[in-house]
């Protein structure tokens, strides 16, 4: 087995606290490649931002789950190399099952989701208390989820989203011992978060989508108050980047996010982590497909994957410093 601890990473107890307390939200960016890896650490050490390294089931498929857990810990190196020493979690992204998460904390994650929500109430909780009694033994931190976003993320995929209740949060936090829950108000999964239909349409053709239900979110608070929760789904899909995309041969059709703006009313609520993967994906991308517009001989991965890195780094220091509000507070 190895500690997470042995690493050099954190869990998410004390940065959760400090952003509850100071009203600003803790980055949750996931990576899958090396490139990403570097554009996040760079960025969470400029603005001096804690963060959460995500790793979804899909990407430690892809990656090799060795391969993750040895990047995490140079990443630890790396911000020291850097110039500066930022709390940094290594955490799996909507864990579905207890094996699952059971072998990510034996190897070395400091903080696991257990998504219950595709279950009955009932055996949501006993799944992720299942999952809480074994990671507690090492001091790795558990995410639960109650309600259900719509889109679809690596694995995860519902055609519709189910509200988070308010009157159940208070029960399954009791019965569970989670230490931080993602809700359901309103965000969802991957690029195409809504329908046109969904959205109103401004007079200059921009999609805006539904708002957040932040009474839902205050009722929650009311129930379990100071209590860690975390936004799942929650890329804002930049136009900029989409145009970027489609302009150069991309087809992305009716791309719509969550604003900004709504973000940062989140992040100063008890919502302390916020995830971020659409916005990633979508910035690299661009860089990626700019770079064979204009140098369509181009076969150097370093010539296109370098701008794609210096395109997510830019975008995550914005969101640190003018979304989440965590940049300083590392």
């Amino acid at each position: 087995m190895t500690s997470y601890k042995d690493l050099g990473l954190s869990n998410t107890k004390e940065v959760f606290k400090k952003a509850v307390d100071g009203g600003y939200a803790i980055p949750a960016y996931n990576f899958n490649n090396l490139e990403q890896l570097q554009a996040i650490i760079q960025a969470c050490v400029e603005s001096k931002s804690p963060v959460i390294l995500q790793v979804s089931s899909g990407a430690r498929k892809y990656a090799n789950a060795t391969l993750l857990r040895n990047m995490a810990k140079g990443a630890v190196e790396y911000a020291k190399e850097l110039g500066y020493e930022i709390p940094i979690a290594l955490h799996l992204d909507h864990g579905d099952t207890f094996e699952l998460c059971k072998d990510c904390i034996d190897n070395g994650f400091s903080s696991v989701m257990i998504d219950g929500s595709h279950h009955s109430y009932e055996e949501n909780v006993a799944l992720t208390k299942k999952v809480v009694e074994y990671a507690h033994q090492f001091d790795v931190t558990v995410e639960g989820e109650l309600g259900v976003l719509a889109g679809v993320e690596d694995d995860v995929v519902a055609e519709t989203s189910t509200y988070t209740k308010p009157e159940e949060v208070e029960d399954f936090v009791k019965k569970t011992g989670v230490d931080s829950l993602a809700i359901s108000i309103g965000t969802s999964h991957g690029a195409n978060k809504f329908t046109p239909e969904q959205c109103t349409r401004h007079a200059d053709g921009v999609l805006v989508p539904p708002p957040l239900r932040f009474d839902i979110l205050e009722e929650i608070e009311k129930r379990i108050p100071g209590f860690p929760i975390v936004l799942h789904g929650s890329s804002s899909v930049p136009q900029k980047e989409v145009d970027t995309i489609n302009n150069n041969g991309g087809k992305l059709k009716d791309a719509v996010g969550i604003p900004e703006e709504q973000l940062r009313k989140a992040a100063k609520s008890a919502v302390c982590k916020i995830n971020i993967d659409s916005d990633g994906r979508l910035a690299m991308t661009a860089a990626v497909r700019k770079v064979f517009a204009e140098n369509p001989g181009e076969f150097d991965p370093r010539k296109y994957l370098g701008p794609a890195r210096d395109a997510l780094k830019e975008l995550y220091k914005a969101k640190n410093e003018n979304v989440l509000g965590s940049a300083g507070k590392a």
